[in-house]
């Protein structure tokens, strides 16, 4: 793993410290940068493996969301959600400058290339979209998953351990840990600092947000996911690049603005894009109380994403209850279960895609008991 902490200082402007967060991280990090492109994303709708339709359609769908998403940010409407679109767009487009060996600090509108960094930061969504878009060779293997969370409250409710994996190919490997302290203002003329400007979170070089998803945030909120995806092609046409943000975009937005579980789902849940479709697990140290049996509220809410549809819940009752909380790349809600496709793949596999009778299902059920320490938690997780 490489470890990179990126901290800018308050006394500048937001628009700045955004763009210059961006130009240090690629100064420092660009070879990793253009070796993890290489691996990854090299190619991609470029000039070798070009699947021209798909490649079309793709490049009018993004330059469609990010002119939709310029419109609403000159609007002035829900200003501190569009201000914090805006500082992610420009820590990019930082990032992206400096890579190509440009200095270029966009003082009004500014572009995005669709097909540049931006892609590193499309992993998650390019899943959907490629589904979506009809892409010949989409990359998703059926039931493959790529995925496991646990939480789990040690014995006497002594602690919460949050716990998160993701595996994927070999090309993927190069790493990151990273720390950014962006102490951003809540909008554009406000004076209150975001309550996540501190995030430590695991990620790849060329991307500004962690990708697995596992963040540990200076709000008290520690967010993370499973893959849940969309089985159902019937729902592709809720996808809209008009009227919706990426996922990647507003993932960064709820982990700097939200203050708990619930602010994080509302947040998020607005403008859905239908793509990078997951259970998301906010867990708020704040409402936690180690030795304390009786929970409030607010510990654990658990949202779930899918084309069109949007569930979100207060869990802290079952993860108190059954002692632990897994998440395993299938959904929990009925409603999304079924609206997703789930209930079809049952029936033609098998126990593979059921909630409860799932391998992974079984053996967190099975090994959970095993937690008692952070050393027991990495080793069932291993």
């Amino acid at each position: 793993w490489a470890f990179l902490e990126v901290t800018t200082n308050a006394s500048y402007n937001d628009s700045l410290q955004a763009y210059a967060a961006g130009l240090a991280e690629a100064a420092v990090s660009e070879q990793l940068m253009y070796m993890h492109w290489m691996n990854t994303m090299v190619g991609y709708c470029g000039p070798f493996k070009y699947e021209s339709e798909y490649c079309e359609k793709l490049r009018r769908y993004l330059e469609a969301n990010l002119a939709w998403m310029e419109e609403q940010m000159e609007k002035g409407e829900n200003p501190e959600y569009w201000h914090q679109v805006r500082l992610a767009l420009l820590q990019l487009k930082g990032l992206e400058d400096s890579y190509n060996g440009r200095l270029d600090f966009p003082r009004g509108r500014f572009t995005l290339a669709p097909f540049g960094f931006l892609l590193l930061q499309l992993g998650g969504d390019l899943e959907d979209l490629e589904s979506a878009l009809n892409r010949s060779s989409s990359r998703r293997v059926l039931g493959s998953g790529s995925c496991s969370a646990l939480l789990k409250l040690l014995p006497g409710h002594q602690d919460l351990l949050v716990a998160h994996d993701t595996w994927t190919s070999y090309q993927s490997m190069l790493r990151i840990i990273k720390k950014y302290t962006l102490p951003f203002r809540a909008s554009a003329g406000g004076n209150s600092q975001i309550p996540g400007s501190i995030q430590v979170f695991s990620s790849y070089p060329g991307t500004i947000f962690s990708g697995d998803d596992f963040y540990i945030l200076s709000s008290g909120l520690v967010t993370l996911e499973t893959t849940i995806g969309n089985n159902n092609p019937a729902r592709w046409k809720y996808l809209d690049p008009r009227g919706s943000v990426l996922e990647w975009m507003r993932n960064i937005v709820a982990n700097r603005l939200a203050r708990s579980g619930p602010e994080w789902a509302a947040v998020f849940r607005q403008f859905n894009s239908g793509t990078y479709n997951n259970q998301w697990m906010v867990v708020d140290y704040k409402a936690f109380t180690p030795g304390k049996a009786s929970p409030r509220q607010g510990v654990l809410t658990v949202l779930e994403q899918i084309p069109g549809l949007v569930v979100t819940a207060d869990q802290t009752e079952l993860l108190y209850q059954q002692g632990y909380w897994a998440s395993y790349n299938v959904p929990y809600f009925e409603e999304i279960f079924n609206a997703s496709g789930n209930l079809e793949l049952v029936k033609k596999y098998g126990d593979w895609f059921t909630y409860d009778k799932n391998p992974r299902a079984q053996i967190f059920r099975r090994n959970q008991t095993l937690v008692h320490d952070l050393d027991s938690m990495v080793r069932l997780m291993r």
